[in-house]
């Protein structure tokens, strides 16, 4: 069979990839970003559920706009004002998961070749997206308070020095997966005009604003520029990713272009997924779900925080994220932790290397923790034996260095080397 061009970019995600080990109830997975659902009031869920379909199952059940439903998109609205944004339910479209929200939005915008800044590292859902419509990424700088204004600054000259058509920055502000950092407030407005004034729209992707641990929910990006960005929201870490429902808030011209991509690709999004989060919306209190998310994952932070201490080498760094759902660590000179994977799987722990959050190759010494779905207790044990995996590496590097002898010393006797393999 003979394949489109695009399909060479395609790429399985690194993540997912894991699943089938990590799932594996011997292991501990600090590797996937799965919100903790036990803390959902889920038999009157199911009772809502059932009503629903009794009394609105011919609407629940039938195609539906390609827009999405008109009462979500107003509450939509409602939530997305808690971060100072003041929208229209017109401007809104529901999507199938704010991941068919990366690809409408990138599949309207880029053709091949065109270059998309993100910052470094960036979410890995994105960069397969941004990779299977051929744009090409170029990274962008972060530090402890997010994408820095001097090297988005300087990434724009370069690109354009070279002859290169930026379409868009993506970002995400908010306790960045992977990094965990925040976006500082001083520097959102310096970004947004940097990219006005070039000529670039800001792709703003937030799954994570409402999860902060400090009781402040952070101003978007979006609330002091409506010309120029485009905001992606999603119910799946607030409420359940198995919904998969996702929306853009976009200007009014990119919104009647994204409706028409949405329709070409699915028809609808599914109305029943919209009505019981719609319903949920409006007859519970999520607000205060909300809240139990925020403490729960604060906890597991705090002890993810505290074994990374207790048992990681000296020479190894991470992020402190003030909400979400990640801890970003630094390995010392001479780990690969994508190499290393296989040991930690070995010894019954998964985690995400940080070559996948790049475009480019970089991030060997770095790994993605997630401290959302495990228990207090599977957290530290997780970290415990992680550490055994990198004293053991350690060892080895302490003897052999970090070179080819190091690396057969690693894969043991039994494996063939690659001269021979």
């Amino acid at each position: 069979m003979a394949y489109a061009q695009r399909t060479s970019g395609m790429r399985a995600s690194a993540i997912r990839a894991l699943f089938a080990v990590a799932n594996r109830p011997e292991v501990v997975s600090l590797a996937g970003g799965m919100p903790y659902l036990s803390s959902l009031p889920l038999e009157a869920l199911a009772a809502d559920v059932a009503e629903m379909v009794r009394a609105d199952g011919q609407v629940a059940l039938q195609y539906g706009s390609g827009q999405g439903i008109p009462e979500l998109r107003e509450q939509i609205c409602q939530v997305m004002s808690l971060e100072g944004i003041d929208a229209h339910p017109d401007d809104v479209v529901v999507t199938v998961g704010s991941q068919m929200a990366l690809d409408l939005t990138t599949r309207i915008f880029c053709d091949p070749g065109d270059v998309i800044l993100a910052e470094a590292p960036s979410y890995v859902g994105a960069l397969g997206t941004f990779a299977a419509y051929q744009a090409n990424v170029v990274h962008v700088e972060m530090d402890h308070d997010g994408l820095v204004p001097e090297a988005l600054e300087a990434a724009i000259d370069a690109c354009r020095r070279a002859g290169r058509r930026i379409k868009f920055l993506y970002t995400i502000p908010n306790f960045h997966n992977p990094a965990g950092v925040t976006m500082a407030l001083e520097r959102r407005p310096v970004i947004a005009e940097l990219c006005r004034r070039a000529g670039i729209a800001i792709l703003e992707d937030n799954p994570y604003g409402l999860l902060g641990f400090d009781d402040v929910t952070y101003r978007a990006i979006r609330a002091d520029d409506s010309e120029n960005v485009v905001y992606l929201g999603s119910f799946s870490k607030t409420f359940a990713p198995g919904l998969r429902v996702g929306w853009v808030l976009a200007p009014h011209a990119v919104r009647e272009k994204l409706v028409l991509a949405n329709e070409s690709a699915l028809l609808n999004p599914p109305v029943f997924n919209q009505m019981m989060i719609s319903r949920y919306l409006s007859g519970f209190d999520w607000l205060s779900q909300i809240k139990t998310y925020q403490q729960l994952y604060l906890e597991r932070r705090d002890v993810m925080l505290e074994a990374l201490e207790d048992h990681l080498p000296d020479g190894t760094t991470w992020t402190r994220p003030a909400g979400g759902f990640y801890v970003w660590v630094t390995l010392p000179e001479g780990f690969d932790t994508a190499a290393m994977l296989p040991r930690a799987v070995t010894a019954r722990v998964a985690y995400v290397p940080g070559t996948a959050f790049y475009a480019d190759g970089l991030g060997s010494r770095q790994m993605r923790l997630s401290y959302c779905y495990p228990t207090p207790s599977r957290i530290e044990e997780g970290v415990r034996r992680l550490a055994g995996v990198i004293d053991g590496e350690l060892d080895v590097m302490r003897t052999f260095g970090t070179g080819a002898q190091a690396a057969r010393a690693l894969r043991g006797p039994s494996s063939p080397s690659p001269d021979t393999a």
